[in-house]
C-alpha cells in the first residue's frame, strides 16, 4: 500500500525531502503543509532578489514535487489549524521541515531601540514576506551598521547599495523598491567580531561586494594584519575559501579611493558591539576591539583587547548573527541547540528512543548551517531512515484516510491554498513582472495573496 507522508514546511528542505522520497518510493502520497499561501520558503523569501539564478531552483522544485503529484496545502498553520496528533492519525509519517524562523539577539543595551532590526526582518521585508510588509525601515540617515560577517550580512550591504537600475531588474517587493530608491544612506559599515580570515562569507558573495556599480569598498589595512594565531589558523585550518577571502580583502584594501562613488561599504573586523546608543531611536553604536585566542577546546575565540570603545554614528543597525528555530507544539524540542532532538533524521523522545513516524530535515534538524545544497544531502539522510522504517514495518498505515484530513482542513481553514491557488498567484506575479520588465512583481500581503489564489478562473469568451 502506498505510504502517506505529511511534510510540514514547503521550503527548500521540505521540497528536497519530497523529491527524494518520490525517487525512493514512487508510490508515496505526499502532502506539503505550509503556513504561508506560497511555497518554497527562504528560496522565495530569503534569497536576495538580485540572485535570480538561485531563485530558478523554484522551477526544479515544482517539477520534482508538485508536478509529480505532491499536494500543496498552503495557509495551514500546523499546531493551530491541525495538531501533530491529528497528522499522526492521518499519515504514516510526518517530516518536519520548519526551518529556523527567528534571529539571535546581540544581548547588549539599546538593542530594542527603534532603528535596531534583525536581519530576518529586513530580508523578509524586502523579499515581500506578507508578515513583514507593514514594517517601516527609516533609511534617512547617512550611515547604516550591519553586525555580522556572513552571507546574509553581505546581502544586506549589497541591497542597501544597489543602484536604482540594478534594483529594478529584480523581484524585490514594490514597497522596498520605493524605500530603497529614496534611501539617503551613503555608507554601510559591516562589523565582524573575528578576523578577516574567519569571516563566514562565501568567496562569491565577497567578490560581488567588490563589483557593485558606483560603490567604493574599503577595508582598513590594520584589520588585515594577521596575528600569529590567525596566520597559523589560516595555514592549518582555514581552507581554500578563507585564503581566497583574505586575497579579496587585500585587493579591496589596495584599491584607490573612488571619487565618483555614490556610496561606500566598509568592512571592519575584530570588533564587537557593546551598546547601541540613542535617546528615542538609534543614533550610534559602540564597538570594542578584539583579539583572537585559542580556547581550551581548541576553537578560536574573540576577546576584548582592552576597555576602549569606538563610537560609530549611524541611524540604523541590522544584526545578522544567526538564526534559531522555535518550539513546535507537541513535538520534542532541544532548548539548548534549538533543534528537534534526532538521530540522523529520526526524531527522538525524551528517553532517547526514536518516535515512530516522526522525522526532521533542514535547519530544524541540524541548526542553521550550510547552503541550499546542504539541505539536499540532509534530506537524503532522513528519507533513507524513513524508507528503512517503511521496509521494516516500523511505520503503520494511518487510521484515517485522505478524505478525513481534507474534511478537517475544510472546517478549520476555509482559506486553504491548493496548488491551483499557488499557480494563480504565480501567474499573476509573472504577468505583472512581464509588463514591468522584471522577473516577477510579488503580491506582498495576505489579503492580496488569498484573493488571487481564490479568484474564479476567467471564462473563455465565445465568439458568436
Amino acid at each position: 500500500m502506498a505510504p502517506r507522508v505529511a511534510i510540514v514546511g514547503a521550503g527548500p528542505a521540505g521540497a528536497f525531502a519530497a523529491a527524494c522520497l518520490l525517487r525512493s518510493r514512487g508510490d508515496a502520497v505526499i502532502d506539503l503543509f505550509e503556513r504561508l499561501p506560497t511555497p518554497w520558503g527562504l528560496l522565495r523569501g530569503g534569497v536576495a532578489p538580485d540572485h535570480q539564478e538561485i531563485k530558478r531552483l523554484e522551477d526544479t522544485f515544482d517539477r520534482q514535487t508538485l508536478r509529480r503529484g505532491c499536494r500543496f496545502l498552503g495557509n495551514v498553520n500546523v499546531g493551530v489549524d491541525v495538531t501533530h496528533a491529528e497528522l499522526m492519525r492521518h499519515y504514516a509519517a510526518v517530516i518536519y521541515a520548519t526551518g529556523a524562523q527567528t534571529d539571535k539577539s546581540l544581548g547588549i543595551p539599546g538593542e530594542d531601540l527603534p532603528g535596531s532590526w534583525a536581519a530576518t526582518e529586513f530580508v523578509a521585508w524586502y523579499n515581500g514576506h506578507p508578515d513583514y510588509r507593514g514594517l517601516d525601515f527609516d533609511l534617512s540617515a547617512e550611515r547604516a551598521v550591519i553586525i555580522g560577517n556572513g552571507n546574509v550580512a553581505a546581502d544586506l550591504a549589497r541591497i542597501l547599495t544597489l543602484s536604482r537600475r540594478e534594483l529594478e531588474r529584480t523581484d524585490i517587493a514594490d514597497h522596498a523598491l520605493e524605500a530603497l530608491q529614496n534611501s539617503r544612506i551613503e555608507e554601510v559599515i559591516v562589523v565582524g567580531r573575528r578576523g578577516p580570515a574567519q569571516a563566514a562569507f562565501t568567496s562569491s558573495e565577497l567578490r560581488e561586494l567588490g563589483q557593485l556599480e558606483g560603490v567604493d569598498i574599503r577595508v582598513d589595512p590594520e584589520d588585515l594584519e594577521l596575528d600569529t594565531v590567525s596566520r597559523r589558523w589560516l595555514t592549518e585550518e582555514g581552507g581554500f575559501t578563507a585564503r581566497k577571502n583574505v586575497e579579496f580583502l587585500r585587493e579591496f584594501s589596495a584599491r584607490p579611493v573612488r571619487s565618483d562613488a555614490r556610496q561606500r561599504i566598509r568592512l571592519r573586523f575584530l570588533r564587537s558591539p557593546v551598546e547601541i546608543r540613542g535617546r528615542e531611536r538609534v543614533e550610534a553604536i559602540d564597538v570594542r576591539r578584539n583579539e583572537l585566542v585559542r580556547a581550551d577546546d581548541g576553537t578560536l575565540r574573540a576577546r576584548p583587547v582592552n576597555e576602549d570603545v569606538e563610537t560609530i554614528e549611524c541611524g540604523i543597525v541590522l544584526r545578522s548573527v544567526g538564526y534559531r528555530a522555535v518550539r513546535l507544539p507537541d513535538v520534542p524540542f532541544d532548548e539548548r541547540s534549538f533543534v528537534l532532538p534526532n538521530n540522523r533524521g529520526r526524531v527522538l523522545a525524551q528517553d532517547g528512543e526514536p518516535i515512530p513516524g516522526v522525522y526532521a530535515v533542514g535547519w530544524i534538524k541540524r541548526g542553521p548551517t550550510g547552503i541550499l545544497g546542504t539541505n539536499k544531502r540532509d534530506a537524503e539522510e532522513t528519507v533513507r531512515r524513513l524508507a528503512d522504517d517503511l521496509g521494516s514495518g516500523v511505520l503503520q498505515q494511518p487510521e484515517a484516510g485522505r478524505e478525513q484530513i481534507d474534511a478537517l482542513l475544510a472546517e478549520r481553514q476555509p482559506n486553504l491554498v491548493t496548488v491551483e491557488g499557488w499557480r494563480a498567484i504565480s501567474a499573476h506575479e509573472l504577468e505583472r513582472g512581464r509588463r514591468e520588465k522584471r522577473p516577477r512583481v510579488k503580491l506582498a500581503s495576505h489579503e492580496e495573496l488569498l484573493a488571487t489564489a481564490h479568484q474564479p478562473p476567467e471564462k473563455p469568451v465565445l465568439e458568436a
